[in-house]
């Protein structure tokens, strides 16, 4: 192995590091830096985590493998983080008016020759970037605090609802599974990080010895392409269903609401959910029906066919 080039370890790093080696590793065979995973900001899939889901995180990612572009092969394997932390910046504030936390982690690579290329580009700062794949339990609507992945819920990410913007919040850690580069984190502030002083950060350390069996969470999930179809689908099933429910809404309030304006009262129909839609029509059918009472046509009765025709006639 050559001479590291930067970024040694501490003898309480190298400790921690080689919990994970087979063979004891010395500091020059190591390379280590810092990186930051995730934060509780909104990110570009208009979701955030939780402050407690990014505090399950530090004890998941502990141990957990660094590859490239979720690319999941053994052969893909570059770094490990050997150590977490959570930092707050209680003089920041997220959009959601929260104070900043970051999940910020340490990792280590070996300093081989088939590393050297990748070391180069994280100090050039070529290599920096990065995103987490983990599972969360939990999607917490933003503006009505419901469960965005069942029905009670019919608000739509990345959307404005007056001046709040409706994103998701996770929570309730299920497992993590690695951290990558990539070249466009859902994350922005995900990357590869400069060290901070000890008097700066004001941390919470977990390391290898630390985890307790804390769960933790998912911004990334890997799906089939059948499921994927299957969940299109439905949804396109689901639009046609709720666009078939708000045409009988308009119908029967045109009968039921005459004097009210149909277009408005159906505008302010679009964010309600299927279950509210559906419950809505059945209420406006019923007044429709007093409206208008529905009057059965029966089948006329042909008259009988006289049998006494030209009876004055036979003899």
């Amino acid at each position: 192995m050559t001479t590291a080039i930067n970024n040694t370890p501490t003898a309480e790093d190298l400790e921690l590091i080689n919990t994970y080696a087979r063979n004891p590793l010395s500091a020059e065979d190591i390379y280590c830096f810092n990186l930051t995973l995730c934060d509780n900001e909104v990110d570009r899939d208009f979701e955030r985590f939780s402050i407690d889901a990014l505090k399950e995180l530090a004890g998941l990612f502990v141990g957990r493998t660094g590859i490239s572009d979720h690319n999941m092969s053994s052969l893909n394997q570059k770094a490990r983080i050997f150590k977490t932390c959570i930092q707050e910046d209680k003089s920041k504030k997220t959009s959601a008016g929260e104070g900043y936390v970051a999940l910020k982690a340490t990792a280590y690579m070996l300093v081989t020759d088939e590393n050297k290329d990748m070391i180069a580009q994280i100090e050039g700062g070529i290599k920096k970037e990065v995103s987490v794949g983990c599972s969360m339990s939990n999607m917490t609507c933003s503006i009505c605090g419901k469960n965005m992945k069942s029905h009670e819920c019919n608000h739509i990410k990345g959307k404005y609802y007056g001046k709040k913007l409706c994103h998701g919040i996770l929570s309730g850690a299920a497992d993590a599974y690695e951290w990558s580069f990539v070249a466009v984190p859902a994350q922005k502030n995900a990357g590869v990080t400069k060290a901070l002083s000890k008097e700066k950060a004001k941390t919470k350390k977990t390391t290898a010895n630390d985890i307790n069996g804390n769960s933790g969470a998912e911004k990334t999930q890997v799906y089939s392409k059948s499921y994927i179809k299957k969940l299109e689908l439905e949804a396109e099933d689901g639009r046609l269903y709720r666009e078939h429910l708000l045409s009988e809404i308009r119908k029967f309030a045109l009968i039921a609401m005459h004097k009210v304006n149909v277009d408005a009262f159906c505008k302010g129909c679009e964010d309600m959910s299927a279950l509210q839609l559906k419950a809505l029509m059945e209420s406006l059918r019923s007044q429709a029906s007093e409206t208008i009472p529905v009057c059965l046509q029966l089948k006329a009765v042909s008259p009988k066919k006289s049998t006494t025709i030209n009876n004055a006639f036979k003899i």
